[in-house]
C-alpha cells in the first residue's frame, strides 16, 4: 500500500509538472529554457553581489519561483543583461521577462506588456543622521513633531496626511529632487519615498541618509506596483500571470519579500 501510494504520488507531481509546461511550450525564445533578463550591474537588495545566478537578492529570488511555477528547473533559467531605457523601448526583446524594479504605468503598458504585480512597494520614511541622532524614532508619534516635505504630486502627501497627521503642514515641492536638497538644506527633518527609492537615496545620495522605517504598502490606496516586463503580445504572459499568482496564493511571494527586502534591509515597519 505504502509503494502504491508513493507511486500515486509521483505521477501527479509529474502530472502537474507536464501541466505547467504545457503553458508554457513554443512560447519562449529558446524551446526548454526561460530567459530572464537584469540590470547591468544588478543592485543590492535585488540582486546581491551582481550575480542573479545565485538566487540571492529578491528579484534573483523571484526569478526563479517564478521560473520553477512555470515548471522550469534553476538549470533551465538563463539570464541577460540590459539596461533599464533599452529594455523599455518599443520591439523585439533577447529575453522572455525582465526585472529590474519597472513600475506598472499606462503609458509604459502601451510599448511592453506588464505582469501581475510581484511588488507593491512600501513607503518608507527618509531622514538624516542627525535627525535619529536627536531623538527621532520608527513609531507615528515620534514622527508627528518632525518637519516634512514631499513632492506635491505624489501619494506621499495622502499619507503624510492620513496616517502620520503631522504637527505641521508638509512643505511641498516640484519634484523629489527638490524635496532632497532641501533636506540636504536642513530645511526638512524627513519625507517619504517608496522604499525602492529610499534605499538608494540613503546609499548614494545623502552621505547621512536614514530610512527610520516604513509603511506597509496596504496603508496606501495606489502603491506603487512592480512587473515583470515583457514583449508587447508576447504570449508568455498568461503563464507568466498565472505563476505570480500562484505564488501569492501559497504565500511563498510575501516569504520572500519578507527575507529580502524587510529583514535584510532591516528596515523596521511603523505600526
Amino acid at each position: 500500500m505504502k509503494l502504491m501510494t508513493t507511486t500515486a504520488a509521483l505521477m501527479l507531481i509529474a502530472t502537474g509538472a507536464i501541466a505547467q509546461n504545457d503553458c508554457v511550450t513554443g512560447k519562449t525564445l529558446e524551446d526548454g529554457k526561460l530567459t530572464i533578463a537584469t540590470g547591468n550591474p544588478a543592485y543590492y537588495p535585488w540582486v546581491m553581489d551582481d550575480a542573479p545566478e545565485s538566487k540571492q537578492g529578491f528579484e534573483a529570488a523571484v526569478a526563479y519561483a517564478v521560473a520553477n511555477e512555470m515548471g522550469f528547473s534553476d538549470d533551465q533559467v538563463v539570464w541577460v543583461r540590459s539596461s533599464f531605457d533599452q529594455a523599455i523601448q518599443p520591439g523585439a526583446k533577447d529575453f522572455d521577462f525582465n526585472l529590474q524594479q519597472y513600475s506598472i504605468t499606462e503609458e509604459r503598458d502601451e510599448i511592453v506588456d506588464f505582469s501581475e504585480p510581484y511588488y507593491s512597494a512600501a513607503m518608507a520614511v527618509l531622514t538624516r543622521q542627525p535627525v535619529v541622532d536627536g531623538g527621532a524614532e520608527a513609531s507615528v508619534a515620534s514622527l508627528q513633531g518632525l518637519i516634512w516635505g514631499a513632492d506635491a504630486n505624489t501619494t506621499a502627501v495622502p499619507i503624510l496626511n492620513e496616517v502620520v497627521q503631522p504637527d505641521k503642514e508638509p512643505l511641498l515641492y516640484g519634484e523629489n529632487i527638490d524635496v532632497v536638497e532641501a533636506m540636504k538644506a536642513n530645511q526638512i527633518d524627513a519625507a517619504l519615498f517608496d522604499l525602492p527609492t529610499a534605499l538608494y537615496l540613503s546609499a548614494v545620495v545623502l552621505e547621512d541618509g536614514v530610512i527610520l522605517g516604513q509603511f506597509p504598502a496596504d496603508r496606501s490606496e495606489s502603491p506603487d506596483e512592480f512587473g515583470l516586463l515583457m514583449e508587447e503580445g508576447n504570449p508568455l504572459k498568461s503563464c507568466v500571470d498565472a505563476a505570480i499568482n500562484a505564488l501569492k496564493a501559497s504565500g511563498e511571494l510575501a516569504a520572500i519579500e519578507a527575507q529580502w527586502l524587510s529583514e535584510t534591509t532591516g528596515v523596521p515597519v511603523i505600526k
